[in-house]
């Protein structure tokens, strides 16, 4: 792989003055108190609800952050100009409940293989083909017959490359602020998407009854895979902590002080939220889920510190046995989930991770009212919970990009209804 173009010094100059907002931001008070806020909604301590809006999935021609906007040229500086322009739209524009913290980082470069077969994927011809329909032709057709062709992954790290990187970054504004290498490696450690693009999304449902040991066979098969990378990263000393401005679970922040020191560089993952979710058996009845899911995500769950459960399915079909997940401190609470159950079944244990309706912002329709009633559904049936309030999932905005920042207001608005 070729080293990226240097910078020139026009683009250095640009990136430096982002880093000094960067910083600026860092040190306000607003963020330092959205940071204190953070640390005391995990330890059950909340003052109010953490309010989160995601950007990262929009797809509308206005963009909150277009590619206009950007100054530099190169491909490595405008990258870096993208991550600090995103920050500062965040606090000055979003005006959530994200945090700036004044260092900057860089990941391990870490290689990993497939499972030894090809999972073909046909998308139409579209320009949005990746978030329009799409088949796949999972490469294992007869669980018994095809099963050998699996192999477990395998995984090689370039320290070299990445030491470079830092140093690369280091040039730039490291007397600015510090450039620390955090290993992040995966979103979920869910085995159940997996499965259904090796075998197919009907077959993993017809093998619960059709060849259960077969599916056994497979979901033991991922869910050694998944621990043996997870083992590998630890022994490697390419895990760090993710408890402090991490994305964690299906949209919230890492901030806790429940694992551990706070000590940088290598950590175990005993020091490591994890995510665990099954969004692809959400019509699958508790039964099943109980003897083909959940004994491998409990498997999966005891090594880690914390653990985050769901994203977009409804859960509380099975929350009785989500809650036998060691560690359990944050549930998702997905836009079509049974809000009044959840509610009385996590009180204030667990953290209420609601998801509100991503079509309130995304159609031509912005009906603020709607958007109010919603929230002061949510923050009525969850009093006396620990709730997050996070709109995610957003795909379009109908070219609205004033949208979001709306949703934000308004979500402050009635938060302060009710705290």
């Amino acid at each position: 792989m070729s080293e990226p173009e240097s910078p020139t010094p026009r683009e250095v100059e640009i990136i430096r003055r982002l880093v000094e907002r960067k910083l600026e931001i860092a040190h306000d008070p607003l963020n330092l108190d959205r940071k204190q806020l953070w640390y005391a909604h995990d330890a059950g301590e909340s003052q109010r609800p953490m309010v989160l809006a995601e950007i990262g999935g929009l797809r509308d021609e206005e963009l909150p952050l277009p590619e206009s906007a950007l100054r530099c040229e190169s491909p490595w500086a405008r990258g870096i100009e993208r991550g600090l322009r995103t920050e500062i739209y965040q606090f000055e524009v979003l005006k959530d409940d994200h945090v700036v913290e004044p260092h900057l980082t860089t990941n391990w470069q870490v290689q990993v293989s497939g499972y030894g077969v090809e999972v073909v994927q046909h998308y139409p011809d579209s320009p949005e083909v990746k978030l329009g329909a799409r088949r796949w032709e999972s490469p294992i057709k007869d669980l018994d017959r095809d099963f050998a062709k699996l192999r477990p992954r395998t995984y090689a790290v370039d320290r070299q490359a990445t030491f470079a990187e830092q140093a690369r970054l280091e040039a730039v504004f490291g007397e600015l602020l510090p450039v620390r290498i955090r290993g992040r490696f995966w979103w979920s450690m869910g085995m159940t998407w997996p499965a259904a693009e090796l075998i197919g999304l009907e077959e993993l449902m017809l093998a619960m009854y059709d060849n259960p040991e077969g599916l056994h066979r497979l979901m033991r098969f991922l869910r050694d895979d998944h621990l043996a990378y997870a083992r590998w990263l630890e022994g490697e000393g390419l895990l760090t902590r993710n408890d402090q401005n991490d994305y964690i679970g299906s949209g919230s922040m890492g901030y806790t002080r429940a694992l551990g020191s706070g000590h940088e560089g290598p950590a175990r993952l005993q020091e490591q939220w994890v995510l665990l979710e099954s969004q692809e058996t959400v019509g699958v009845g508790p039964d099943q889920f109980e003897e083909f899911i959940l004994p491998y995500q409990l498997s999966l769950a005891e090594h880690f510190g914390r653990c985050y459960y769901g994203c977009c399915e409804p859960v509380q079909s099975r929350l009785h046995l989500i809650e036998r997940l060691p560690n359990l401190a944050r549930v998702s609470v997905a836009p079509r989930a049974d809000q009044a159950f959840m509610a009385r079944e996590l009180g204030d244990r667990i953290v209420f991770s609601r998801k509100s309706d991503p079509l309130l912002v995304s159609t031509s329709l912005f009906d603020e009212e709607a958007i109010c009633a919603e929230l002061r559904q949510t923050l009525g049936l969850a009093r006396g919970c620990r709730v997050e309030l996070i709109m995610k999932d957003v795909h379009t905005r109908d070219n609205h990009p004033e949208r979001l920042p709306r949703w934000v207001e308004l979500a402050r608005q009635v938060v302060g209804e009710y705290y």
